[in-house]
């Protein structure tokens, strides 16, 4: 095998867990990429994906955790705070498969966490809705090209 091949489900658990954390990162078109290549399984590259893109948001609701040390509610002054978190007080977890959206899918695991909203609860709806996401550019990846 070659170095790429070798590395592949390695950039894409890495691609995916920086693109859930407020670091750039663009694992949609990585995961598209790969799955047109056919040289790995849909099984493997949505495993990967999922698992670095949910631990990269748990990652972002754990600092929420800690910020309840440090703010407040009326703290939080951003337009896509204050909406996170109305969905959460209206909603609860919820929201959370969500979690995958742009902009405020950051905000809801960091605000998730703020509001100390169950860790397993909140990973098992983060993680599902990352894999329906990563699932459906799967399939479209592969009906497209």
């Amino acid at each position: 095998m070659n170095g790429i091949t070798e590395l592949g489900l390695g950039w894409l658990f890495l691609s995916a867990f920086t693109s859930a954390t407020l670091l750039p990162g663009s694992s949609e078109v990585l995961l598209g990429a790969m799955a047109t290549k056919g040289e790995w399984s849909m099984v493997s590259l949505l495993l990967w994906a999922t698992l670095g893109n949910t631990l990269g948001s748990m990652t972002t609701w754990w600092l929420g955790w800690l910020a309840t040390f440090k703010k407040k509610p009326e703290d939080f002054q951003g337009r896509g705070e204050q909406k996170a978190l109305g969905w959460l007080k209206q909603h609860g977890h919820w929201c959370l498969l969500l979690a995958w959206t742009p902009v405020i899918g950051d905000g809801l695991c960091l605000l998730a966490g703020w509001l100390r909203l169950s860790f397993w609860r909140s990973l098992i709806l983060i993680g599902l809705g990352k894999l329906l996401r990563y699932a459906l550019v799967f399939l479209l990846a592969r009906q497209i090209f």
